[in-house]
């Protein structure tokens, strides 16, 4: 029996007035997707706890299996083990965000232009980060160039009780000053990331990059604070070897923790321009060689939310249905029996462009257990369906028939 799950992050949305009350989901033509709907299970599933935010560290730990109210100890530290940074049981992990701030003179008056700084290259990022690095890193702080604009920063004897430190995704568009943290244990934290305004303005590579008309990585942004994480291996928990294929730390991270590959795939971005034939063929490599469950995550949908791209959000689900699918399902074929999960790990609306933890839509197709479906797999057939799961952890046995 092989598994493969298909994690659309943030796919799931609420009605959109100007695709006439429709959703993402429902507009894009996905007729692989609906297909195996037709003859497989649909319904809805709560992957955040109430008593956690919305991320997609919390949603996909639990659309893996694991119960994030036991096993989650912040984003940043399972970032920071997929870039290969050995923590301490006394370390605190950040997450470095490298954004697009406004130029206002205050700090705290200063808008969130782009939390990506305008999708940053890895390279770029490499030579700014080296620069925080060098002005900020002590025996105390120490920062770690990541992917993109996803960087590490790790404080030695650190503490978590930080205050609001606000995802900068949470913010696009909105001055920043009531998003900082007023804790004084942050105090530290804020100093450099107002200090880092200065120093990366002036950077030549951010002069270069707002000549040739780019976004300048012009300030740090710290958050998603956490300390070493525990995970029990997938094999020891569901009997089964894994892989998870992931442009993204956050991803790649729990892969390790939990023991199973995290292969790279060339050219795999974390948006609509991602190698989506690449991961499709890294997933078939996986299947025949290596693992017998492969969850298969793609960025775009939820990236596209937080930028307020519709059009594109649409299309990044229908891109996954036409070159991925087919090239995957083709494979799964080969074999006696086979069961595919689609689904999202949380909704990111396009009316708010941030996560949010409603129930979310998931379609199971089993070779061997055909019955009767939906004609689209979208939030609202899987609300009529009546199927309900509270949480990952029981979605996920239902799915491994544990």
């Amino acid at each position: 029996m092989k598994y493969v799950v298909f994690l659309y992050d943030g796919m799931a949305d609420y009605p959109v007035e100007e695709l006439g009350g429709k959703t993402p989901m429902e507009v894009a033509k996905k007729p692989n997707f609906d297909k195996m709907g037709k003859k497989g299970e649909t319904g809805l599933v709560k992957t955040v706890d109430d008593s956690l935010k919305p991320g997609s560290d919390v949603a996909n730990l639990s659309v893996l299996g694991y119960d994030p109210t036991k096993s989650y100890t912040g984003r940043s530290p399972l970032e920071a083990v997929s870039i290969g940074v050995k923590l301490s049981d006394t370390d605190v992990t950040l997450r470095c965000n490298l954004v697009t701030l406004s130029d206002e003179e205050n700090y705290e008056d200063k808008t969130m232009v782009d939390y990506s700084a305008g999708d940053i290259s890895t390279a770029d990022a490499a030579v700014l980060i080296k620069a925080v690095e060098e002005h900020f890193g002590n025996e105390i702080y120490k920062f770690y160039a990541g992917v993109a604009y996803r960087h590490c920063l790790v404080w030695n004897n650190g503490t978590t009780s930080l205050g609001n430190m606000t995802p900068p995704h949470d913010i696009s568009g909105r001055v920043i000053g009531e998003y900082l943290s007023k804790s004084e244990n942050a105090k530290d934290l804020l100093r450099m990331m107002k200090e880092s305004y200065e120093l990366l303005s002036a950077h030549p590579l951010n002069k270069e990059r707002v000549a040739k008309g780019l976004r300048p990585a012009n300030s740090i942004w710290l958050w998603g604070e956490g300390t070493k994480p525990q995970l029990d291996t997938y094999e020891n928990v569901y009997s089964l070897k894994g892989s998870i294929i992931s442009a993204v730390d956050l991803l790649k991270g729990i892969g390790i923790l939990a023991g199973m590959r995290t292969p790279e795939v060339e050219g795999a971005t974390g948006y609509i321009d991602t190698n989506f034939e690449g991961k499709a063929k890294c997933a078939v490599e996986e299947l025949k060689n290596h693992s017998d469950f492969v969850y298969l995550h793609f960025e775009a949908p939820d990236e596209c939310g937080h930028r307020n791209e519709l059009k594109n959000k649409i299309r990044s689900i229908e891109l996954i249905d036409e070159i991925v699918l087919p090239i995957v399902l083709e494979e799964l074929e080969k074999y006696d029996d086979y069961k595919v999960m689609i689904l999202p790990d949380h909704p990111t609306p396009m009316q708010t462009n941030t996560h949010a933890r409603d129930p979310v839509p998931y379609m199971i197709y089993h070779k061997n257990g055909e019955k009767d479906g939906v004609d689209c797999v979208c939030e609202a057939t899987a609300k009529e369906t009546g199927n309900y799961y509270a949480s990952g952890v029981e979605l996920m046995k239902h799915f491994l028939g544990k």
